[in-house]
């Protein structure tokens, strides 16, 4: 059975320098930057999860990461406003 991808948003808040470069270091990997603290990548949930369970290992206390996952609808209803990076449709087109 094939894994449906969504859009899924990593967003965090890490007080520590080093802390922040492990996360996004991870992120990176996997997610496309769209702001300083913020990733986009379509992605299983099994995949996302697997990503956010590992970047959250670095966190101390006061730390935040969140991860949303944006469905077909809330995709097709999205805007990005402003110089960014296109954010990749399920089809495999961009939207600029």
């Amino acid at each position: 059975m094939a894994r449906t991808k969504m859009l899924m948003v990593f967003v965090y808040d890490v007080s520590s320098a080093k802390r922040r470069r492990k996360v996004a270091g991870i992120l990176e990997k996997h997610a496309t930057r769209v702001q300083y603290s913020v990733f986009e990548a379509r992605l299983s949930q099994r995949k996302a999860d697997t990503i956010a369970e590992r970047a959250a290992t670095h966190l101390d206390a006061g730390d935040s990461l969140r991860m949303y996952a944006v469905g077909a609808d809330g995709f097709q209803r999205s805007r990005v406003f402003g110089s960014s990076i296109p954010m990749q449709t399920a089809e495999g087109f961009w939207l600029i």
